[in-house]
């Protein structure tokens, strides 16, 4: 008899949390009344703000009254202030300035989770980061004035960098055997190789008034073809070849499309496709390869899929599935786009690269 009961107790407690999860996907799927869509109608829809991400239950979701009564109820967990973000498989590191660490969601696996080492990895201003084949991660730390190195476990490690004040790292990008890192205060990329942390050159070799100086360089993007440098000193992003050549520049200073204000944060897609975070016009301009601008999305904070001083942008085509729920049934969902925010409610904005159904 108490078995019995103790069965259909069971049965009652799964099936509300069935319930309860259901309800809440219901509630987050978007609406055409809250549809935000980049660029407005009639132009052809490319990009849909899908969600955002600022605390824990975003990703894990609210604890339910059973897991409390089980386990105890647990602190949602805050993103404080986002700077750059990069995306490695199904896992998002997200370098939070002021955590001290970093955030590492895991959508497979609906996992949230701070990552604040100590001891010798102990970070203070995280500003990028990027994870190599073998899952191990590499940030850019501004106060330490190095790169720190970490295991696929998280643990430390080793550091590099170039001795001397001058050496300030703001962004790293691993890429194969060679590791390139932004030193704003040196104003040139670093190229380190990956096996033993040696400088195996440095670039660009300009003087101030070459097209291809680095005034103020603060992040990279590097794919298979470049070398993309946000350089803020001059309202531009420089694009090099991977042994350091200077190609060619995108943007430039005005209030026009096309052109640049504060570049930041920067990524390519497949089709070399550059999107340019500007935290003066709140939004992100997307240029074709040969630096003809498409478009922008985002915009100064109104409601949700605005922006409110972004700092970083990353594209994955991995995890589609976990945020499909948000796309509209016109649409379907090529990439994701992910920027943040280091202010507002909003502080990783979640948005889709999408096409019309046919």
């Amino acid at each position: 008899m108490i078995k019995r009961k103790f069965n259909r107790f069971f049965f009652l407690v799964v099936y509300v949390f069935i319930l309860s999860s259901c309800s809440r996907d219901l509630v987050k799927s978007s609406t055409t009344s809250d549809l935000l869509i980049f660029p407005a109608p009639p132009d052809t829809t490319r990009v849909q703000y899908l969600t955002s991400i600022s605390i824990s239950t975003d990703i894990k979701g609210k604890q339910t009254a059973f897991n409390k009564f089980i386990f105890g109820e647990e602190v949602p967990k805050p993103v404080i202030k986002p700077y750059g973000i990069t995306v490695h498989d199904s896992a998002i590191y997200i370098c939070d300035t002021g955590l001290g660490g970093l955030i590492i969601l895991d959508l497979s696996k609906k996992r949230f989770e701070y990552f604040i080492p100590s001891g010798k990895g102990q970070l203070q201003l995280p500003l990028n980061c990027s994870v190599d084949e073998k899952g191990f991660l590499f940030v850019a730390d501004g106060n330490r004035r190095q790169v720190v190195v970490f295991d696929k476990e998280g643990k430390y490690v080793s550091e590099f960098g170039e001795p001397g004040e001058s050496f300030k790292p703001t962004d790293v990008s691993v890429f194969g055997s060679k590791i390139f890192v932004v030193s704003v205060k040196n104003q040139r990329i670093f190229v380190f190789d990956r096996n033993n942390f040696r400088i195996l050159m440095t670039f660009p070799d300009m003087e101030p008034g070459d097209d291809g100086y680095l005034y103020q360089p603060t992040n990279l993007f590097v794919d298979d073809f470049f070398v993309y440098v946000s350089d803020i000193g001059d309202n531009k992003i420089k694009i090099f070849s991977h042994d350091g050549k200077y190609l060619r520049s995108v943007g430039g200073y005005g209030n026009y499309a096309g052109q640049l204000m504060r570049p930041k944060g920067v990524a390519a897609d497949k089709k070399s496709n550059l999107f340019v975070v500007d935290a003066a016009f709140e939004n992100v301009q997307i240029f074709n390869r040969d630096g003809k601008v498409l478009m922008f999305f985002g915009g100064p904070y109104k409601t949700h899929g605005n922006m409110w001083l972004p700092a970083d942008v990353a594209i994955s085509y991995k995890g589609l599935d976990y945020f499909r729920k948000y796309v509209d049934a016109s649409f379907n969902l090529k990439y994701l786009i992910f920027v943040t925010n280091q202010y507002g409610p909003d502080k990783v904005s979640v948005y889709g690269f999408v096409e019309p159904v046919k």
